[in-house]
């Protein structure tokens, strides 16, 4: 595999490193950022993989979160990919959230998309296989995310029951199917048939998930998205039906920034050390 090393930055006694590879499943250079805490020096060590949002790069977590102080406590390695495939060859839209930094974390079946567009594939096969092979990492995974991310971490987790070992999400679309950022990505990715949008709805795959892998869910209440893309209340419900266990956090005065997800990002860290290692 050839990787390209793009920086190289002391944090927190490791390295705070980011990467450039050609994905042969999305067809295009990716960029992925990656924390090595300093007892990757002697030992295999846990991997978070984190995804983030709409419109961001694998720099938007690395440098607002101060997720390595954590890392480095808990000996966690901490994965950040790019959120979408990019270049000039690989389809986009004007708007922010569809197309370039807005690849939801699926695997889209329409064209033009359907050429480049396959995030889930990269996050849940070639990603860690990348990373495992290159770097000082176990094969004990978690996942986690915020907004887009956040769903993409539920959905991928339900999905593929046995791959992690923790789930965690900051503010994550819930109910892509019942909003408009999810109806306007999954139709364009995904095609108006509604019923192959349920692989990629974290409130319709709780019906019949084969794992319980207990989800922590953060979200606050002044989170300028909550009542009309966000609305965890349809999460808690479908939890409540399938007797998954759920852990929901509402914080009041919090927003949806990266303000709110430095401010628990710590517990967060912390949740999936303890599953990762126990």
């Amino acid at each position: 595999m050839n990787l390209e090393r793009l920086e190289h930055r002391a944090c927190f006694g490791g390295w705070q490193d980011v990467y450039r590879h050609d994905s042969a499943v999305l067809g295009c250079a990716m960029n992925f950022a990656v924390y090595l805490p300093p007892q990757a020096e002697t030992e295999r060590l846990p991997v978070l993989y984190w995804l983030s949002g709409l419109t961001c790069t694998e720099q938007n977590f690395i440098a607002k979160a101060g997720a390595q102080r954590y890392a480095a406590e808990h000996g966690v390695i901490v994965v950040a990919p790019d959120t979408s495939p990019r270049g000039a060859d690989v389809a986009d839209d004007p708007a922010y959230d569809l197309g370039q930094g807005a690849g939801f974390y699926l695997d889209a079946t329409e064209q033009p998309w359907a050429t480049h567009y396959r995030m889930h594939d990269y996050v849940v096969d070639e990603l860690p296989a990348l990373i495992e092979a290159n770097f000082p990492a176990s094969d004990a995974r978690g996942i986690s995310g915020h907004s887009m991310g956040g769903h993409g971490a539920l959905t991928i987790a339900l999905r593929n029951p046995g791959r992690y070992r923790s789930v965690s999400a900051f503010a994550p679309i819930v109910a892509p199917a019942q909003v408009p950022w999810g109806e306007k990505a999954f139709t364009a990715y995904l095609g108006s048939d509604r019923t192959a949008w349920a692989r990629y709805d974290a409130t319709e795959l709780l019906k019949t998930a084969a794992e319980r892998l207990p989800l922590l869910v953060d979200q606050g209440e002044a989170d300028e998205f909550l009542a009309a893309q966000l609305k965890p209340e349809l999460l808690r419900e479908a939890c409540a039906k399938a007797n998954h266990p759920l852990t929901l956090r509402l914080h009041p005065g919090y927003d949806h920034s990266y303000y709110f997800v430095a401010s628990f990002i710590g517990e967060h860290i912390a949740w999936h050390a303890r599953a990762m290692r126990g």
